[in-house]
């Protein structure tokens, strides 16, 4: 009999340790997002998203106030139009300005807020217009490379040697 209940309390405790390991699991790669906040959804429309994923988080000076809710492409203004879902507690101007913005340098990406001046505040159902898509690392590289092969056919060529 007491094999039996050492053997029970050994498979409770495995049990509660696997499911730990999947929440942490679900937990960091924001799969799982426990918020009983409640929260208001707000609107935003960007013209490049890059690797932007539902439940990114929002971020105000380093604080997560919300979470990306859905993206979808608006195929009458040809944009992605994010459904945001922030914290009623916290409240942000009409004329909040909205980035996509990545930790590190290959990192993460996620959505910033800067707050505006506006007297009125969003609520629900609001439209954010003021917005800054993602730098896309591509078409930096892109640039840089065009810049550089312009700038060497530019140069005169060295006069002939006599």
């Amino acid at each position: 009999m007491q094999r039996s209940n050492n053997d029970i309390w050994v498979g409770l405790f495995v049990l509660i340790g696997a499911a730990a390991l999947l929440f942490l699991a679900l937990q960091s790669a924001n799969l799982l997002s426990l918020s009983f906040q409640k929260s208001y959804t707000v609107t935003a429309r960007f013209d490049n998203i890059g690797g932007l994923k539902p439940q990114t988080a929002i971020k105000s000076a380093g604080v997560v106030v919300g979470r990306v809710d859905s993206i979808t492409f608006d195929d009458k203004n040809f944009q992605a139009s994010v459904t945001l879902s922030l914290q009623n507690r916290y409240s942000f101007p009409k004329d909040s300005s909205l980035k996509i913005l990545t930790s590190g340098l290959l990192g993460e990406q996620y959505i910033g807020i800067e707050a505006g001046a506006d007297a009125k505040n969003l609520e629900q159902g609001d439209v954010i217009t003021s917005t800054q898509s993602a730098v896309v690392l591509e078409n930096l590289i892109s640039q840089f490379l065009y810049s550089k092969a312009a700038e060497g056919s530019s140069q005169p060529a060295p006069a002939p040697k006599k």
